[in-house]
């Protein structure tokens, strides 16, 4: 079954009528944290695009899963990446690692090593891909080779010994 983005992203106005896609505000609000190269939590990217609860941080996941598929396509690093859960001390949340597997980019367990090691690849992969991007004004089209792509070492997320983010060096 192939995954289809059309229908995600997609967010009903206060008035109950209006649709309007977020995902564009979402990816331009995510190349401007990835200049910055540091994570950015669901909560303070609900926050930033001025979407208030009830359901705030699902119509940020569904617009992720939708900028997730894009990229996929494209072969781009997942943007999504830089988006992280308070509550998970510095992983995505789970459906980051569910859409990831769907998209077959991912096959290990969205709690374990496999994650973390995913996730600082994603993360260091994307901040550098999108941080050019967004300086230069153009869209790669190819996923750029992971090496090529690194951020610089000062930058880049580390994973210890334990599987655990170490933070930004």
């Amino acid at each position: 079954m192939a995954f289809i983005a059309e229908d995600l992203a997609a967010t009903t106005n206060v008035d109950g009528k209006t649709r309007q896609t977020i995902a564009p505000r979402l990816l331009a609000h995510l190349q401007k944290i990835a200049e910055q190269r540091v994570p950015i939590t669901y909560q303070e990217l609900a926050k930033a695009l001025g979407l208030v609860p009830p359901n705030a941080i699902h119509q940020v996941t569904e617009a992720m899963e939708h900028l997730m598929a894009e990229d996929a396509a494209t072969d781009r690093p997942f943007i999504a990446a830089i988006a992280i859960s308070k509550a998970r001390g510095g992983l995505p949340a789970p459906g980051f690692f569910d859409c990831a597997r769907r998209l077959g980019r991912f096959a290990g367990d969205e709690e374990g090593p496999e994650a973390w090691a995913f996730h600082a690849g994603e993360f260091n992969a994307a901040v550098s891909f999108w941080a050019a991007t967004a300086t230069t004004g153009k869209s790669g089209k190819r996923r750029m080779d992971l090496h090529s792509t690194q951020a610089p070492a000062s930058t880049q997320l580390r994973i210890d010994s334990r599987g655990s983010a170490g933070g930004i060096r």
